[in-house]
């Protein structure tokens, strides 16, 4: 049995004596993807990763998106997406560079959205960088009835051109030709423990489908008040050898702005969930 600590009162957990690897054993293996189900998000802390191995790791998950960003990609392992600063040669290497960056899910602007990333720090800022998820299950489940039921058969707008106008930088042509806008329900039902959850971020989402401007703007401003609610979120200060490994069905993430004269390096995973569970529901 995989030997643990919580994160938070009510999601997150850290494991404590298992090593990021592809040729993870196969009963430590089940244990570390049950309980990253069962608590949204799991951390790796002290570990001397490899890209193999990580990859390695990640595909034991399910298959492993390659980002529509591919200037953004590790030039060896293109499973690999860059978040970084770093310049070589005059070229920056990594995306989203040391500015805050909103409240979002990971390619939920996909019709077959991730259903997990792991990100990995090999490289730290002096200062900043600290990365916050909130639980949307527990932010559902404490939603007045009312409200759910209110929210029940909605569906929202998830726009790649919108969060970049805000926090990234614009995609090429064929980029944006491959991420046009796509409607996702709402509250969305966990492929594999069947929890709902909210499902719209304030990065992504600019509108819900069906209702007026006002209304739509409305709900969408009372639900991002409630989901970044003190009891729903954990912040994570990042420490060297850290690699978290979080549900984008479940939780959704934001980061702080950091030391711009510092170099951040971190490498991402996107794991795709199995074809029959890839669409949300």
């Amino acid at each position: 049995m995989v030997e643990t600590r919580p994160l938070t009162a009510t999601f997150g957990v850290e494991y404590l004596d298992v090593k990021l690897r592809a040729d993870m054993a196969d009963d430590t293996f089940a244990d570390v993807e049950r309980l990253w189900y069962d608590n949204g998000i799991a951390l790796f802390r002290g570990q001397t990763f490899t890209e193999t191995d990580i990859i390695g790791f990640c595909r034991r998950l399910g298959d492993l998106e390659i980002h529509v960003r591919q200037e953004y990609l590790d030039p060896d392992f293109p499973e690999l997406l860059q978040v970084s600063n770093k310049m070589e040669a005059g070229r920056e290497v990594g995306i989203l560079k040391d500015k805050e960056l909103g409240w979002h899910h990971d390619q939920s602007y996909m019709t077959e959205p991730a259903i997990g990333s792991m990100l990995c720090a090999f490289q730290l800022p002096a200062w900043g960088g600290d990365t916050h998820f909130a639980n949307l299950a527990d932010a559902y489940e404490a939603l007045p009835e009312t409200v759910k039921v209110r929210l029940d058969g909605l569906r929202a707008l998830h726009s790649y051109e919108y969060f970049n106008g805000t926090w990234s930088v614009p995609t090429n042509e064929n980029q944006a030709n491959r991420t046009p806008p796509v409607l996702q329900p709402v509250v969305r039902t966990h492929p594999i423990t069947g929890r709902k959850s909210i499902y719209v971020d304030p990065a992504m989402v600019p509108l819900i489908d069906g209702l007026s401007e006002d209304e739509s703007r409305d709900l969408l401003d009372e639900l991002f008040d409630w989901i970044v609610r003190p009891e729903f979120v954990y912040r994570h200060q990042w420490q060297p050898g850290d690699a978290i490994l979080w549900d984008n069905a479940s939780t959704m993430h934001r980061r702080d702005a950091f030391d711009p004269a510092s170099i951040r390096l971190m490498k991402r995973t996107t794991i795709r969930p199995r074809p029959e569970l890839a669409v949300p529901f």
